[in-house]
């Protein structure tokens, strides 16, 4: 079910992403439809020049290449979000556009690592612990860390960090073992492949709960790199919206070239979609944190 859960909701704010890409296309398309029209006007009145014509017409044709392309990844993406609530291919309701959306749900301070229990992957290693006759409570203090993930601004715990250790994030908890991992009767067993079993199913464990530490861990630091990210995209939009203004005053005004208005066009329409696709990155970052705490924060 949280796998269910999780793919829905990326798939969802994936369309939300292409809603506002699709969004970005048609106003920056009507805003060089515009540009071209008076660049023509100049033109007739020998002001411009042909050059400038079709220097402008590149980028309305480039601008209305985007559209149908953006609309047939929608078509798709809606497609796909019905075939995983079980439904025939059909349109897709929303609620709010991504630029309307409400403040991210903040990550709490202090998450404890025993949601992690809930996971799939852990309770089938779990069962087959069980099914070697392994001690589950024993392997859970033995190979299970009992930290809390998060820290400050719910970006991950330096306990968390500190699981994973080097250039190469080796995992460095060492196992606390203090009884018998398995019943007498195991133990006391001649069977080879029996002890090769349980020994293959303690190690199972143990790399399925590292495996689950790190999915957090990496949810974790992209939660937080993808709100830095957004942030300073943000900002770069903000300066090229105002770079691309002051450029076409000054063609207008005959003391720049046009060359110069139509690249801080073109590099505030890529700066645009960038910025949406990172806002989806922001939220998808959740979504995967969601799926890898086994169901989100809430205990």
């Amino acid at each position: 079910m949280t796998t269910v859960v999780s793919d829905v909701a990326g798939q969802y704010f994936t369309l939300l992403e292409l809603d506002s890409e699709l969004d970005i296309a048609r106003r920056t398309l009507s805003a060089r439809e515009e540009s071209l029209r008076l660049i023509k006007v100049r033109e007739q009145g020998g002001v411009a020049t042909m050059s400038d014509v079709r220097q402008a017409e590149e980028l309305v044709y480039q601008a209305t290449q985007t559209i149908p392309d953006t609309e047939r990844l929608i078509a798709q993406t809606e497609n796909q979000i019905s075939l995983l609530l079980g439904n025939n291919p059909a349109a897709i309701t929303r609620s709010r556009p991504l630029d309307e959306q409400e403040e991210l749900p903040q990550v709490p301070l202090g998450v404890p690592s025993s949601l992690l229990e809930r996971r799939p992957d852990i309770r089938a290693a779990e069962q087959n612990l069980i099914a070697q006759r392994a001690l589950v409570s024993v392997a859970r203090k033995a190979y299970f860390p009992r930290i809390s993930l998060t820290g400050f601004l719910g970006f991950q715990s330096d306990q968390l960090s500190n699981l994973f250790a080097g250039p190469s994030r080796a995992w460095t908890f060492i196992p606390q073992i203090t009884q018998p991992l398995f019943t007498g009767g195991r133990l006391k067993s001649d069977v080879k492949f029996a002890e090769a079993q349980r020994e293959l199913a303690v190690i199972q464990y143990q790399q399925t709960v590292q495996n689950a530490f790190r999915e957090v861990s990496d949810a974790l630091v992209q939660y937080r790199k993808f709100k830095e990210i957004r942030v300073q995209q943000g900002l770069l939009v903000d300066t090229l919206r105002d770079r691309a203004r002051l450029a076409y005053l000054r063609y207008e005004g005959g003391v720049d070239t046009l060359l110069n208005a139509l690249d801080a066009d073109r590099e505030l329409f890529n700066a645009e979609l960038d910025l949406t696709q990172t806002k989806r990155n922001e939220l998808l970052s959740l979504v995967q944190l969601y799926k890898a705490l086994g169901g989100g924060w809430q205990q």
